[in-house]
């Protein structure tokens, strides 16, 4: 069914790494210069495929066992992604001239990765019910 909670949280999470980072810059350069995601192949490709794994968690809402695979397997996309920024923005620090301000674009993967989270939490509460159902018949 796709009014249950976990889709609401699947739904906010397609938007975070779906639509927002088109909107909000992962940083600044130097000069003013504001670096979007698309600026660089790896991050499309991450953020592709965790908007990827998203759709095909809100679809298969029927195999709850499956949409938690793809809920976990977004959430290492996303920590690898997260890792990256990190990397990025210690190996670029604040003294070199290339990268002078961290945008919130940079903190999009730690709020999918919370709602992902709450997603899970919320389909394993609905496969609890399920079984104890199935051992009252």
């Amino acid at each position: 069914m796709l009014q249950r909670i976990q889709t609401v949280y699947l739904a906010v999470v397609f938007i975070i790494v779906g639509i927002l980072p088109f909107v909000f810059p992962l940083w600044a350069l130097e000069g003013g210069k504001e670096f979007y995601f698309m600026s660089n192949m790896l991050y499309q490709v991450l953020f592709g495929l965790s908007t990827a794994l998203t759709v095909l968690s809100i679809i298969s809402f029927k195999k709850r066992q499956q949409q938690f695979v793809f809920n976990r397997l977004n959430m290492i996309l996303n920590l690898i992604l997260l890792g990256l920024f990190v990397y990025r923005s210690l190996n670029l620090s604040g003294e070199t001239p290339v990268v002078s301000e961290k945008g919130i674009g940079m903190f999009l993967p730690i709020i999918s990765i919370v709602m992902l989270v709450l997603a899970n939490k919320a389909i394993k509460k609905d496969e609890d019910l399920v079984k104890s159902v199935d051992r009252l018949r």
